[in-house]
């Protein structure tokens, strides 16, 4: 209906049991709607750049006067002649760094990283309580400032601490790059300065290395014994006794330490490893791309400790097939993906203390080095890319530096007394 709208004419216009529309005479884009409650509110109507017609909400007829209302559905008209969008945009809901690495960035890197969920554990341990609530918009360089420094209050290295930024910020640049995010706010974080300390290789001293091997014997008797005692006690209630541990390793725990120490193979790699990448004629493990860290297929060579090794542990394997894993999770049968408890307790026994399982890889590296094998053949051998990571072993040899030196003493005029001209 239409109507002369006025105070007095919108104060009398009362509920009908049902809502209604009155539009105003005095300006026909102008209308009130009354609800079923008795509720007035105004609106005015717009054709948008479709040619379609909109209303769009002014206010509660409790607010606005209808000289008020006239105002603002004129202001609108105009608005629209001039080809401005009137209709309000919803605010853009701003994305929260948890919310991004674990809805979608998690996603990815799951299914393009074997390592992915140790980073995504990483980077939850470090950022969860201090950032992921955050709005990655919002994130500030002088905060991480303040994370960073904390962190190294509390004992953390510079080279952890900038490893911990590093993957956090290759998952922005992912965002970024695949338009989650317009901006990677930590673009400009520099990393903080590593010094020598930060990056000190361990390695073995021959009386750990001692102390290692007997540790593992130790577990290996232990492990028969428990094993033969716990037989008895099931013969003795006539109950199925359990598989003798009569094979030249009680477990996988020994023959994958040794593997390690012989190989420099990650623990990861380990894992994943398949009878399939044995290859006996050649003495060589096939680190297949899809399980290396660097994407590459890498030929690892088997020193003779390692060939023997490996046929005796294939030789009490229940499944050697191709496609098995060589060192099966003994519970599940499938993949093994976890040693931390037995590893810990061999290092207990064996009184080493600030050793990884991954610093068997740096003893690899540096038993080659201190023995005289050269750099790059060593870098070959880790499967890096460049020499950066590997030059972190040459302080071990300088026997090798000193005798590179001492290839110029023989040369000509190298004499005591002699003096060289210009």
């Amino acid at each position: 209906m239409k109507l002369r709208l006025t105070q007095t004419s919108v104060a009398a216009l009362k509920s009908e049991g049902k809502s209604y529309w009155v539009t105003d005479e005095g300006h026909e884009n102008l209308r009130i709607y009354i609800g079923a409650s008795g509720r007035k509110t105004w609106y005015v109507l717009y054709r948008d750049d479709n040619g379609k017609k909109q209303s769009h909400k002014l206010g509660s007829a409790n607010a606005l006067t209808v000289a008020q209302a006239r105002d603002m559905a004129k202001d609108i008209g105009g608005r629209r002649v001039r080809g401005e969008n009137i209709k309000k945009e919803k605010p853009k809901q701003k994305l929260l760094l948890g919310d991004f690495i674990n809805n979608t960035y998690a996603q990815w890197r799951l299914s393009n990283h074997k390592a992915a969920q140790a980073t995504l554990n990483m980077m939850k341990s470090q950022f969860e309580n201090v950032f992921y609530s955050c709005p990655i918009e919002e994130l500030k360089i002088s905060e991480f400032y303040a994370w960073r420094n904390s962190r190294l209050e509390q004992g953390r290295v510079a080279a952890t601490v900038n490893k911990n930024v590093v993957a956090l910020k290759a998952a922005l640049n992912w965002g970024v790059k695949h338009g989650y995010i317009e901006s990677n706010p930590l673009e400009k974080l520099e990393p903080l300065k590593e010094y020598d300390s930060d990056v000190k290789v361990r390695y073995l001293s021959d009386d750990e290395r001692e102390r290692l091997l007997m540790a593992l014997d130790a577990r290996e008797k232990r492990l028969r014994v428990a094993r033969n005692s716990h037989n008895e006690f099931l013969i003795e209630r006539g109950r199925t006794i359990m598989p003798a541990l009569d094979g030249e390793f009680a477990d996988h725990i020994k023959p994958m330490v040794l593997l390690s120490l012989h190989t420099g193979m990650r623990r990861g790699n380990l894992f994943y490893l398949l009878w399939g990448d044995i290859d006996f004629e050649s003495n060589t493990i096939m680190l297949r791309a899809a399980v290396s860290k660097a994407g590459k297929t890498l030929r690892i060579p088997l020193n003779s400790f390692a060939v023997e090794l490996l046929k005796s542990w294939k030789a009490q394997s229940a499944n050697t097939a191709s496609d098995a894993f060589v060192f099966p999770s003994p519970v599940s049968g499938v993949m093994l993906n976890n040693v931390k408890k037995a590893w810990a307790g061999v290092l207990k026994a064996a009184q080493i203390e600030n050793f990884r399982w991954h610093d068997m890889r740096h003893d690899f590296a540096s038993q080659l080095v201190m023995k005289g094998v050269d750099l790059n053949t060593v870098r070959e051998l880790l499967g890096h890319a460049d020499m950066e990571m590997t030059m972190r072993y040459a302080h071990l040899a300088p026997s090798v530096k000193l005798q590179a030196v001492e290839l110029l003493a023989g040369n000509a005029g190298n004499k005591i007394g002699t003096s060289i001209s210009a």
